[in-house]
């Protein structure tokens, strides 16, 4: 089991709504570039209402959550406009049949140049919302991983999830011994300090148009 610290105080301070970032819309889907630090759902909290859903649906009212990033993970995104997509799109999800690909910044060169994490999670319930790895009570969860690029002291990884659990890519990095940059939930305070954003990016979703079934893949490129 991955050892726990303590989560830090949660503070939402939303990005400014500004110009909605859209990358697609035609009329079964909404894609969209979610900045880092906006929630993708309200929280329980009336000061956390706003959030990626919230201001979609100022400019498309039947916009609909198929999935969700971290508040601090930017990155491409995609919401169902017809109860339709939600269902065909969302189904994708559960099979595991969509292609994601994430950028992040980790700590330290890794010395490998490739490999996959294998390592089962679990809510970590005293310190919620981390999660931790858990072999005998966690659901399996994988992540296959590549260098892209080495610096003196970090080092550019693309990210396959496998699997969707929370806090996925966050965990497996840091037990790669490598955290993210930014990381306030799994990374110690110098590396924390190292960025002023958690430098995780959702570039690339690809999955079946609900509407034909062809393949069709967004990207954004990182802000790091």
């Amino acid at each position: 089991m991955l050892s726990a610290t303590p989560p830090r105080p949660f503070r939402y301070d939303p990005p400014p709504a500004g110009e909605l970032p859209v990358l697609h819309v035609d009329d079964q889907i909404l894609v969209l570039d979610k900045p880092t630090g906006l929630l993708t759902v309200p929280g329980r909290a009336a000061e956390h209402a706003d959030c990626l859903e919230a201001r979609a649906r100022i400019v498309y009212p039947d916009a609909r959550i198929i999935h969700r990033l971290d508040m601090d993970t930017s990155g491409v995104i995609v919401m169902a406009l017809t109860p339709h997509a939600q269902r065909h799109i969302g189904l994708q999800f559960e099979k595991r049949q969509t292609r994601k690909t994430y950028i992040a910044l980790v700590a330290g060169q890794v010395s490998e140049q490739s490999g996959q994490v294998d390592q089962p999670l679990i809510a970590d319930w005293p310190n919620r919302p981390k999660q931790h790895i858990d072999h005998e009570h966690g659901k399996r969860a994988i992540t296959d991983w590549t260098v892209l690029e080495r610096g003196p002291d970090h080092t550019r990884l693309a990210l396959t999830p496998l699997t969707g659990r929370s806090h996925q890519l966050r965990v497996h990095s840091a037990f790669l011994g490598h955290p993210i940059l930014g990381d306030n939930l799994y990374a110690p305070e110098a590396v924390l300090a190292a960025r002023d954003r958690l430098c995780l990016h959702a570039q690339s979703l690809g999955f079946r148009h609900p509407d034909g079934g062809e393949p069709v893949d967004f990207t954004s490129p990182p802000p790091f």
